[in-house]
């Protein structure tokens, strides 16, 4: 072969790779449920890891309702902090390339807006002014819960 045909099938190859990985960051590995939603594929590792960060932020927000009916602004703060966007920097790049891209911006914006509940609360904000970040965030919840769900990989049969 040609030093021209071997540069044009590695630039051919490189193409598709940069293709497949984008579709993937895109669409993730995702199937149609039963139930209408996006079944998002994962191993029941991961699985578990997904559903105890979204069980440690719905914990969250039951700490800021309580906080928002005690006044107390500090536990708030705290408690919304520590669900913003440092609690989603070390996940894992291979879990992340699993989930689709409507699912990780509807993550991020709800660590992104955990923070934001934080910020509100040291500024001396009302109740009210809490409440409504408070809704406008589990909006996003809903959203995604209602949009998507995870499923377990089954192993391929040997």
């Amino acid at each position: 072969m040609t030093a021209r045909v071997l540069s044009v099938a590695a630039i051919a190859l490189w193409l598709i790779t940069i293709a497949a990985a984008a579709f993937f960051f895109v669409y993730g590995r995702t199937r149609v449920a039963p139930d209408g939603r996006t079944a998002v594929l994962l191993a029941s590792e991961e699985r578990d890891l997904v559903l105890a960060e979204m069980r440690s932020m719905l914990e969250t927000v039951q700490v800021v309702v309580d906080g928002v009916a005690a006044g107390d602004m500090k536990r708030i703060a705290q408690a919304a902090r520590a669900s913003g966007m440092a609690a989603a920097a070390d996940v894992n790049p291979a879990l992340m390339a699993k989930l689709p891209i409507e699912f990780k911006r509807l993550g991020l914006s709800v660590h992104k807006r955990f923070d934001e509940i934080a910020a509100t609360a040291e500024s001396g904000a009302s109740r009210e002014q809490l409440l409504t970040s408070l809704g406008t965030q589990l909006s996003a919840c809903v959203a995604c819960h209602a949009s998507y769900r995870l499923d377990a990989e089954t192993p391929a049969a040997k």
